[in-house]
């Protein structure tokens, strides 16, 4: 089991390489791992790495949904984000990434920045 750092760096690394759908998979290790108080977080990150792989996939309508709910599961802890996760930052990104989605879908989304 990875501990949160090391989810985080994988996650990220596989973000950056174009592998959204593996970064989700260690998001929802992550989650599935995670004691309750920050077990949304850990589920809502999950979520933006899978719209993002809905959004490669051309499935705009999963992309946006997927993004939106990620980004509201997510947004009870900007507050207080732990792990140094850019809660506020991923948040605009997801935001962003739905009106490329929507507006503009021949446009690649990029990738998010955890922290």
């Amino acid at each position: 089991m990875r501990s949160p750092d090391e989810a985080l760096a994988e996650a990220q690394r596989l973000l950056d390489a174009g592998s959204p759908f593996h970064a989700h998979e260690v998001l929802e290790d992550a989650w599935k791992a995670a004691a309750e108080p920050q077990r949304e977080l850990w589920r809502g990150l999950a979520q933006l790495a899978v719209g993002l792989t809905h959004a490669a996939r051309g499935n705009r309508s999963g992309a946006a949904a997927l993004l939106n709910r990620g980004a509201g599961t997510i947004a009870p802890y900007r507050e207080h984000p732990p792990h140094g996760i850019d809660v506020s930052g991923l948040v605009s990104w997801a935001g962003r990434a739905v009106a490329t989605v929507t507006q503009r879908p021949d446009e690649p989304v990029p990738a998010p920045r955890l922290r």
